[in-house]
């Protein structure tokens, strides 16, 4: 089974909702037989590359609200979190383009090392010091390696813009096609859906409808015609 998970690194209930869903994974039966897939979605895809600014003066154009009730967001944000045993700096953050981000996930998915790098951007992103934004390039670089890829292939991707970046809209088109206005999604086996960050009794209640819901394979037999298989082929008799 697949769980496809739509997601920002800006996104701090992504963050939040990573960790609940795993919870519910790691009780699951079967969890050996489900792939997750992390998905690109862009929280802010219009925003400069160049240009990052605190999380709460963000938070205050963006949605009109006060600093301290942006700041009494951050604090609620970093309860749930360590409800989560995340940790979450709710002083002090910055925010940005994720774009060169959800690239390097791409680039991360093909190595086998997508999800190593999606926990470490998060908790580089939500509980570190060191911004992933306004640091350059090489802070990325140093957390990629990391996360198992070859600092020389991570530059090459970041010099060049357009690698990845076809993946990653796509992604973008998919979530719209599917209805995914916010993140976190999660898509199971394209037949369930489960939008932001719930309990994870939720998700595992989502496991195991999805799981019970797969269809076996109907088989039409009209008088066993011949085949080959391990023992080798059926000789026709005359």
């Amino acid at each position: 089974m697949r769980v496809e998970i739509w997601s920002d690194i800006a996104c701090p209930w992504c963050y939040v909702g990573k960790a609940r869903f795993e919870k519910a994974l790691a009780a699951f039966p079967h969890r050996d037989d489900v792939e997750v897939v992390h998905r690109s979605f862009e929280l802010d895809p219009g925003r400069a590359k160049g240009d990052v600014q605190p999380v709460l003066t963000m938070l205050t154009r963006k949605y009109g609200m006060s600093e301290a009730q942006a700041q009494a967001g951050e604090d609620n944000l970093g309860a749930q979190a360590a409800a989560e045993g995340l940790e979450y700096r709710t002083r002090g953050r910055d925010h940005g383009n994720t774009f060169d981000l959800h690239r390097l996930l791409h680039l991360a998915k093909e190595q086998g090392r997508q999800d190593e790098l999606v926990q470490i951007l998060y908790r580089a992103n939500f509980a570190e010091e060191r911004s992933v934004f306004s640091e350059g390039e090489e802070r990325l670089v140093e957390l990629a390696v990391e996360a198992g890829l070859d600092a020389a292939v991570v530059r090459e991707v970041l010099a060049d813009p357009s690698r990845y970046a076809d993946e990653v809209r796509a992604d973008e088109r998919e979530a719209a096609e599917l209805g995914a206005n916010g993140v976190p999604f999660f898509v199971l086996d394209r037949k369930y859906g489960v939008s932001g960050a719930q309990p994870a009794e939720v998700f595992t209640q989502a496991l195991s409808q999805a799981w019970g819901a797969r269809s076996p394979l109907k088989l039409i037999d009209e008088g066993g015609a011949e085949a080959c298989g391990p023992d080798g082929c059926a000789v026709p008799q005359h």
